[in-house]
């Protein structure tokens, strides 16, 4: 009589390919879906300032990029965050507020992963320190106290 498995079989179990396949490409669209999120938040017509001792930024902590660009057609400075445009630091500081509770949040359901919510200032060269110091205003009123800024270690 045949038996439909449960059985004491010798030999060696099938190796299945298929699934591990399956959670591979899973594994690969997750990862290509957040990497484009991350540089579509990156400003390409920014010229970062060059600072000789910058340090790669370590990725265990959940953040928002802000870019801050200098209109010299306008003379003024533009601060994208989020696929928006804000004309003042000040308007920042609910997207900033929005963006932290998301972080946090983020963050509480991730083991291991820094809790703290940073932002990352990207400012182009030209733009004056006035008008950092106003993204960075806006992050202390969010109630952010980590802030990084971006810079290129060469030319």
């Amino acid at each position: 009589m045949a038996g439909g498995g449960g059985g004491l079989e010798k030999g060696e179990p099938d190796f299945q390919i298929a699934p591990m396949v399956d959670v591979l490409l899973v594994i690969l669209i997750f990862f290509m879906v957040i990497t484009s999120a991350q540089v579509l938040n990156v400003d390409k017509s920014i010229k970062l300032p060059i600072a000789a001792e910058a340090a790669k930024k370590d990725d265990s902590r959940s953040e928002a990029i802000v870019n801050v660009r200098w209109d010299p057609e306008a003379n003024r400075s533009v601060f994208n965050f989020k696929d928006r445009i804000y004309t003042k630091g000040s308007e920042l500081v609910e997207p900033f507020k929005e963006a932290k509770a998301y972080g946090d949040k983020m963050a509480a359901s991730k083991p291991g992963q820094n809790p703290e919510f940073r932002i990352v200032i990207r400012g182009d060269r030209e733009v004056p320190a006035l008008f950092v110091s106003q993204a960075m205003n806006a992050a202390a009123e969010a109630g952010i106290s980590d802030i990084s800024f971006s810079a290129m270690n060469h030319d």
